[in-house]
């Protein structure tokens, strides 16, 4: 179920996720995603341990990456601004498939 017919929304996360990935498809989209999602974890265990304004700055750094991929490469729309908590889900598992080796990068 990658595209819905006009007017209709995803309701699982388990459904969006496919049309995450056709929105992620340009090779470097994703890579800027993975490495902006490694470098928000950074900055929440730095925001924990050396400084709260880390905290502040993990968005800036998330977004920041996301939208160079999406802007730049993809030349789509981010889809957070539909599906913010959906979004926002599908860079983690995004990050996580990458990392442990499940999705190649």
């Amino acid at each position: 179920m990658a595209n819905l017919p006009a007017g209709e929304r995803y309701r699982t996360f388990r459904d969006f996720y496919p049309f995450y990935m056709t929105e992620h498809a340009n090779p470097v989209s994703r890579r800027l995603h993975v490495v902006g999602t490694g470098l928000v974890i950074l900055a929440l265990f730095a925001g924990i341990l050396v400084n709260p304004w880390f905290f502040a700055a993990a968005p800036i750094i998330g977004y920041g990456f996301a939208w160079v991929g999406h802007f730049v490469f993809e030349k789509n729309r981010p889809a957070t601004f539909q599906y913010p908590l959906f979004s926002l889900m599908g860079d983690f598992r995004l990050f996580f498939e990458t990392v442990s080796g499940k999705r190649r990068w």
